[in-house]
């Protein structure tokens, strides 16, 4: 799974993915980003209006919201979606087929329990990130837009856009440490997964999928201190690796 990543700078985002276009408020970047939390994610609507589809970067609250959700704090067991089940699912099945989105990561942690079964206490943090420090992670997300049913309709923050990151089973060294991983995407699949003239079928999920193997393994990772497992806890410290030094 993936519940607890770090959110890049826009700046990176706009520059990697060729951006188009900023939407408005865009979070700042967050070493410690938890679900329910605003982060920014790459899409590529079709204006209402016609025209040319535009690529930008969204504020989005992470953990998908669908329309018949009755408040926001359905997000909260929605961060992550799994590719197995996404097309059967009514939370994911209308996303995935036409409102596919790009969730970029510095990186993500996750927590390695410990041999002899112990609780969640006891886990190992770990992150696990890019080789290069110029490099971002693309998970595969959808995104879905609520309205809040407490707003009048025409109160324009009534929109919430919301967004979930798509997973599937680890593989590699990454098995080591969690039965789930993020689904990440190569640079080849970013138009096709973005393009909301391309249907999202179990075909695309599958190329995607294997996509993430390969991918998955060029990635690297070193244990981090508890402090991470704190969402109050922030700031570049908490991606360094644990001393060894006695």
């Amino acid at each position: 799974m993936c519940g607890r990543y770090v959110t890049p700078a826009v700046e990176h985002v706009e520059a990697l993915f060729d951006i188009e276009a900023l939407g408005a408020d865009l979070p700042e970047p967050s070493f410690n980003t938890p679900p329910t939390d605003p982060v920014p994610v790459v899409v590529e609507p079709e204006p209402k209006g016609g025209g040319a589809a535009v690529r930008r970067v969204e504020r989005a609250r992470w953990g998908l919201l669908p329309p018949f959700a009755k408040d926001p704090s359905f997000s909260s067991k929605a961060f992550n979606a799994r590719i197995e089940t996404v097309l059967e699912k009514p939370t994911f099945r209308g996303p995935v087929k036409q409102r596919r989105a790009i969730v970029p990561a510095v990186g993500y942690y996750e927590w390695r329990k410990k041999a002899d079964g112990t609780k969640s206490g006891s886990k190992t943090p770990f992150f696990i990130h890019p080789e290069h420090d110029d490099e971002l992670i693309a998970f595969a997300g959808l995104y879905s837009w609520w309205a809040d049913p407490t707003k009048p309709g025409d109160d324009p923050s009534r929109w919430l856009l919301t967004t979930t990151i798509l997973t599937r089973g680890s593989t590699g060294e990454l098995a080591s440490i969690h039965d789930r991983m993020p689904l990440m995407l190569p640079r080849a699949l970013w138009d096709a997964w973005l393009d909301q003239s391309v249907v999202g079928t179990q075909g695309l999920l599958d190329e995607a999928s294997q996509a993430g193997v390969e991918l998955a393994s060029t990635l690297t990772m070193h244990e981090v201190g508890p402090e991470v497992g704190r969402v109050s806890s922030t700031g570049p410290q908490l991606m360094a690796p644990v001393s060894t030094s006695e």
